[in-house]
């Protein structure tokens, strides 16, 4: 909303865990709900402290890093809102718009909305660069509850009026200083001019350098500020290694490392359902005794699979984030993520699953193109460089080449890449010479540097 009002003073940062349960928070029956079939009992601060104040329709300014829950603190009471207004959504237009830097963030909260809002008459949908756009048109003709969007393809669609935003009644904006980094701010301008004076402002930021507080003023009325301090701490007994890999040859990769009888009982991670089944079914396929958990399994399904990995009967369990939580299984040797988490706090809860009891483990994480900006976000949470793993048969150079980018250098192919362009990846070694961890340790060394010799990752790392 345009205006000339300040936004509240900053409040001291908040740190101690929630105090109360979701059953405590003014939340409908049908998300409570759905608050219980994904096992959340009690909101973290930011949730405990922000559905309040979006519940009473003020909007917020949000000072929180990824990792502190902050997507279920704005879809919950925004689910909420839209289930009691009599208002539903007209042709190719959206009553909620959420604004995210990535197609990566936006697939995620639009998963969150779904997850939340699964008893609710919501629609929802996202839109993202990068993809054939049909589906995305096909799945707004009607018009959608809420849109969660990137900016290049938004406004791809609003040009082509295959979109509509003039019915908007809640708006926010996700990470506004990646935003900003990534070269948005004219997009967001434009966009601000398009939307309804009068709307619910919701403006989150990791951060909050002069340029973000300036817009955040432009755009929020009277708001209400939450500030939250994560802390992001990872075992110190977990070995964490970290590949570039194409994003194609992400299943040869798993393949290859799983060829190792050192990898006794593997949790691998991916962010979404689908990415979690196409990991089982390339396991299945090469004989590899594995079993996918998450969202979409019945309870008996996922207790059957937990028991059989338990057992020793499964090797391998493929999990959601969500689906993870519960997981109570010691001695498991590596941690797998398949697909980087784009919220660091996921990144150790994910890792945490391994090292249990004293015990070593390793952690893995395997980094496309499209993932790099998530390890810089995970290594400066945890105050640790990840080491990289150079000599394994599926490194790309280009990805690597990629990661040493600064961000200010990246953004021309970021842009191109968000309104719909493609990269090709590295070309495949077939060498099958095994990862070795890069050689030393220590502050001020390049954490780029590779070790020489061969051989594949050991079960227990060494120190």
């Amino acid at each position: 909303m345009q205006n000339d009002q300040k936004s509240q003073s900053p409040v001291a940062p908040v740190t101690a865990t929630s105090t109360k349960l979701f059953s405590d928070l003014e939340l409908i029956e049908p998300l409570q709900r759905a608050l219980r079939d994904l096992n959340y009992e009690k909101p973290t601060p930011i949730q405990e402290l922000s559905i309040p104040i979006l519940l009473a329709g003020k909007d917020l300014l949000g000072c929180a890093q990824t990792g502190t829950g902050k997507t279920a603190a704005f879809a919950l009471p925004l689910l909420q809102n839209l289930a009691k207004s009599k208002v539903r959504p007209r042709h190719r237009q959206a009553t909620v718009l959420v604004l995210a830097p990535t197609r990566e963030l936006a697939l995620q909260i639009h998963q969150s909305f779904e997850d939340y809002g699964r008893y609710l008459d919501i629609k929802t949908a996202v839109i993202f660069g990068g993809v054939g756009q049909g589906p995305q048109v096909k799945a707004i003709y009607n018009g959608v509850d809420v849109l969660v969007a990137t900016p290049g393809r938004l406004f791809d669609l609003l040009e082509q009026k295959h979109v509509y935003l003039d019915k908007v009644q809640a708006f926010v904006l996700d990470e506004a200083d990646r935003m900003m980094d990534m070269g948005f701010i004219n997009d967001i301008q434009k966009i601000l001019k398009i939307l309804p004076k009068q709307r619910h402002n919701l403006f989150f930021s990791a951060t909050m350098p002069p340029d973000i507080a300036k817009l955040a003023n432009n755009i929020l009325v009277n708001p209400e500020r939450v500030e939250i301090t994560p802390a992001a701490t990872t075992a110190e007994k977990i070995e964490q290694w970290l590949m570039y890999v194409d994003k194609p040859q992400k299943r040869d990769l798993l393949k290859f490392l799983l060829d190792d009888k050192a990898f006794k009982r593997v949790i691998v991670f991916t962010r979404t359902k689908h990415g979690a089944n196409r990991v089982a079914e390339v396991l299945l396929k090469s004989k590899i005794t594995s079993a996918a958990i998450h969202g979409n399994k019945s309870q008996s399904a996922r207790q059957r699979a937990l028991e059989d990995f338990r057992s020793g009967h499964c090797r391998v369990l493929i999990a959601t984030d969500i689906a993870a939580r519960g997981i109570d299984v010691d001695d498991i040797t590596h941690v797998i993520n398949f697909e980087i988490p784009n919220i660091p706090e996921n990144y150790v809860h994910r890792i945490g699953r391994t090292a249990r009891a004293g015990r070593e483990g390793i952690a893995i994480s395997f980094c496309d193109a499209e993932e790099k900006s998530f390890i810089r976000d995970i290594e400066k949470a945890t105050g640790k460089a990840i080491p990289v793993v150079t000599q394994q048969p599926y490194h790309s150079k280009a990805v690597e080449l990629a990661a040493l980018m600064s961000p200010g250098k990246a953004k021309a192919k970021l842009e191109a890449a968000e309104r719909g362009g493609g990269g090709g990846g590295g070309r495949r070694n077939r060498n099958r010479r095994g990862p070795r961890r890069n050689g030393g340790s220590g502050g001020g060394g390049s954490r780029h540097k590779s070790g020489g010799g061969q051989g594949k990752p050991s079960s227990k790392p060494s120190r």
